[in-house]
C-alpha cells in the first residue's frame, strides 16, 4: 500500500474516532452540565424481536422479557450510576414487562408506569397517541428535576432520532430538543 493511501486512510480514521467522541458523553460528564434533565434508558437485554402475537400488556408470559443476562445488566447499570453519584427525582417506565422489571432492577428508586412510553412497534399501540402523551409529560416536568424514562427503542429514537442498544440510555432536553448517547463512564 502506499504512503499516500495509508495517510489518507491514517487520517480518516482519526477523523472517525473524533466524531465517535463527539457523539456521546458518560454519564458523570452530565453532573457538571444542567443542560440535560430527562435520561432515556432502553430496557435491559431481552432476546428476541418485537413480541409474540398473543401479547398482552398485562401478561408477562406473552410478551418478550428480560433473560437472566438482561437482569444483570440492569443491577450493573443502577450499581454503577449509584457508584458515579446519578440520581433521580422521578423515574417513569413503559408498560412492558421488561421496562418495569428494567426500572425495578436498577434499585434508583419509586417507579411509576406511563404509557405514554409504551412501544408502538408492531402497533400495540398509536405511535401518535404514545408519542403526544410522553410530549405533554415531558414539557411538564420541572426543568430543574433529574428524570429516567425507561422505554423501547422505537419511542428513543422517535424523540431524539438517536438508536440505542438495550441498557443504552440518551441524555435529552425538552426544552431545544437536544439529545447525546451516553456511556457509562
Amino acid at each position: 500500500m502506499s504512503l499516500i493511501k495509508l495517510s489518507i486512510l491514517s487520517f480518516v480514521f482519526s477523523f472517525l474516532g473524533i466524531i465517535a467522541k463527539a457523539d456521546s458523553i458518560s454519564f458523570k460528564e452530565t453532573l457538571d452540565q444542567s443542560k440535560y434533565n430527562v435520561f432515556f434508558l432502553r430496557h435491559a437485554l431481552a432476546p428476541g424481536y418485537g413480541d409474540p402475537t398473543d401479547f398482552n400488556i398485562d401478561d408477562c408470559k406473552t410478551q418478550r422479557n428480560l433473560n437472566s443476562e438482561g437482569k444483570d445488566q440492569a443491577r450493573f447499570i443502577g450499581t454503577d450510576l449509584k457508584s458515579i453519584g446519578i440520581s433521580f427525582d422521578k423515574i417513569y417506565t413503559s408498560e412492558w414487562c421488561r421496562c418495569t422489571e428494567t426500572a425495578s432492577l436498577l434499585n434508583l428508586g419509586e417507579v411509576t408506569t406511563f404509557s405514554g412510553l409504551n412501544s408502538f412497534f408492531q402497533n400495540h399501540y398509536n405511535r401518535e397517541e404514545t408519542i403526544a402523551k410522553l410530549m405533554n409529560k415531558l414539557e411538564s416536568l420541572d426543568k430543574t428535576g433529574r428524570v429516567l424514562m425507561v422505554t423501547h427503542q422505537v419511542v428513543i429514537s422517535a424523540i431524539t432520532g438517536i438508536n440505542v442498544a438495550s441498557g443504552v440510555a440518551v441524555a435529552y432536553n425538552p426544552s431545544d430538543g437536544s439529545a447525546v448517547k451516553l456511556s457509562m463512564r
